[in-house]
């Protein structure tokens, strides 16, 4: 029988903003863990994914973009050296997945339903990668454990309401992707962050949230009032990226 996807409290960190476990020790005035309802992992492949040869940062107006290859250590051995502190965490666990091909991603799903106290599992998904593939993936890795679909804003209103009608739990929106010229003259492709997102993001969630569907923001939220708007407008939760990395945040409040 599938569990249920319920959050406590309505915040929680996004994939790849702050590792593997919960560490809040690393946060200085965040260690309170008051305002999040569970915390999620950095992205997870079935092997391991090394660093890019050159991880980039480029700053645009409002927001950057970030290029890492999103290096992890492959799902077997994240479980070796995780399992453990994810059972033990006060925050329950999201896992979030690389989910480019269906049979792999199968795999690391059944793998993490025996897995104590993870509350679900969140897939992230190539770009450009046909609506067909997501709705098999779907189709071939619903069980027991809640399934939440990361999508670019693109793909939010188009495919979440049949990802949901199909069996997904909730959809959550993905950092879009772009494209700057590096100090170099070379073309980076990355994730873009930052609070010039959050316009557009919150159109999503809005429309979203009037559709009925089971969303939880994210993008370009860098102040508390960010989130709370988020949430006034229908989100289930709201995901905090880079603005966990500002010593400034306001996110060492608590989310009412």
């Amino acid at each position: 029988m599938k569990r249920d996807l319920y959050f406590s409290k309505p915040l929680m960190n996004a994939a790849g903003s702050l590792g593997f476990v919960p560490d809040f020790r690393s946060l200085g005035d965040f260690g309170s863990l008051h305002g999040f309802g569970a915390f999620v992992t950095n992205p997870l492949s079935l092997r391991p994914r090394h660093p890019t040869a050159e991880p980039t940062v480029i700053e645009y107006q409002g927001g950057f973009l970030l290029h890492t290859g999103l290096p992890n250590p492959g799902i077997h051995a994240a479980l070796k050296k995780y399992s453990a502190k994810w059972t033990r965490s006060e925050l329950p666990i999201i896992v979030h997945l690389m989910a480019d091909r269906p049979e792999e991603t199968q795999h690391m799903v059944r793998m993490l339903e025996t897995q104590e106290n993870v509350m679900a599992v969140e897939l992230g998904f190539a770009p450009l990668l046909a609506n067909d593939i997501l709705m098999l993936t779907l189709e071939m890795c619903m069980g027991e454990i809640p399934l939440i679909f990361s999508l670019p804003v693109a793909q939010v209103l188009s495919l979440g309401p049949r990802l949901i009608q199909a069996g997904a739990q909730a959809i959550s929106v993905a950092a879009p992707r772009g494209a700057l010229v590096n100090e170099n003259k070379q073309v980076v492709t990355g994730r873009l962050l930052g609070p010039a997102l959050f316009a557009q993001t919150l159109d999503t969630v809005q429309s979203a949230a009037k559709l009925g569907m089971p969303i939880i923001g994210a993008g370009g939220v860098w102040s508390k009032e960010n989130a709370d708007t988020m949430l006034s407008v229908g989100a289930q939760a709201v995901q905090v990226d880079a603005a966990l990395w500002n010593p400034a945040s306001s996110f060492s409040a608590p989310i009412t």
